[in-house]
């Protein structure tokens, strides 16, 4: 979610968000256990691509065979849409924090966390998204 708010403009690309500018964004650790597998709609890119995100639980590799198996059933060709995993730039905080504030209900603890370890790997999120927005905005 805060890959595809990073590639909106919802958040900054020259530097980290503060916490306040993360729990500004849509779903920014609102999402329940139920809405894992749930494709969300975040936007429009100024490309005119539609930037979605999915809690997928860390099940990445499941995910992905799912939209690609519909995908060919459906005779949508695969330069037609894109998946881009950025679960490999979550940290422990943000696991962590997610836990505590989703699954548990802790919020005024979790929250917190979850947004600290976000502007820890922000750059690395940004990176991903630069290099999205370079091969798909052209």
């Amino acid at each position: 979610m805060t890959a595809a708010a990073a590639h909106l403009g919802m958040l900054p690309l020259h530097r980290a968000p503060s916490a306040g500018e993360l729990l500004a964004i849509p779903y920014f650790d609102k999402r329940d256990n139920a809405d894992h597998g749930v494709i969300t709609l975040m936007g429009v890119d100024e490309c005119g691509n539609e930037i979605c995100f999915v809690g997928q639980r860390g099940a990445s590799r499941m995910l992905e065979n799912l939209v690609h198996g519909l995908a060919r059933h459906f005779d949508i060709p695969s330069g037609e849409y894109k998946l881009v995993n950025v679960l490999n730039k979550v940290n422990t905080s943000m696991r962590i924090g997610g836990t505590m504030s989703r699954r548990f209900k802790w919020i005024n603890a979790g929250r917190p966390l979850v947004a600290w370890g976000t502007v820890r790997a922000y750059d690395k999120i940004i990176k991903l998204v630069r290099l999205v927005r370079a091969r798909e905005c052209r």
